[in-house]
């Protein structure tokens, strides 16, 4: 009859490693359903938004869950770029000035009137980088990525009407009008 046994060095390692997975399991087990903390209320409360549900909860959406999300809700709540282009404005009327402002994933104004020889800057506003570049091919507008508060300016010699888009955001375009 032979016995087998593994060397005590290996049982020992063994051991501690199970000890470790219990320890966790347990520590878990007590977080999620045992626990002896009280149901946290006040202003260090965790609480969705109207229309919003916590995962976990009663009625939140998840895997075989049974609430539904709205529309065009985003799986990703932090995230700061809409998923779909902001709801169809009025057509604006031109301003004049030199300025433009790029702001809550728009450009403002978003038809500037100048006269030839101006130079118009962009000024990022938002928390998301921004370009401004011409529509279409050969235009002479062609950012780089612009970071919060970065500033881009372009100094237009020529009467037209110049098209342009961010071409990270496709949705957020404008013109410019250059006159003599």
């Amino acid at each position: 009859m032979y016995l087998h046994f593994r060397p005590p060095a290996r049982r020992s390692r063994l051991v501690a490693g199970l000890a470790v997975a219990a320890a966790g399991t347990l520590g878990l087990l007590s977080a999620c359903d045992g626990s002896s903390h009280p149901a946290a209320t006040g202003a260090g409360a965790i609480t969705p938004a109207p229309g919003q549900s916590l995962a976990g909860t009663p009625g939140a959406a998840g895997a075989g869950g049974a609430a539904s999300s709205a529309p065009g809700a985003s799986a990703m709540p932090s995230m700061s770029m809409p998923m779909s282009p902001p709801a169809t404005r009025a057509p604006t009327a031109p301003v004049a000035g030199d300025a433009v402002a790029i702001k809550n994933f728009a450009f403002s104004p978003a038809v500037l009137k100048v006269k030839a020889g101006t130079t118009v800057t962009w000024t990022n506003q938002d928390t998301d980088a921004h370009t401004v570049t011409s529509t279409g091919s050969g235009g002479p507008l062609k950012s780089a990525a612009l970071a919060t508060r970065a500033t881009y300016r372009y100094t237009f010699t020529k009467p037209g009407t110049y098209a342009y888009l961010c071409t990270i955001h496709p949705f957020m375009t404008a013109t410019v009008e250059v006159s003599r």
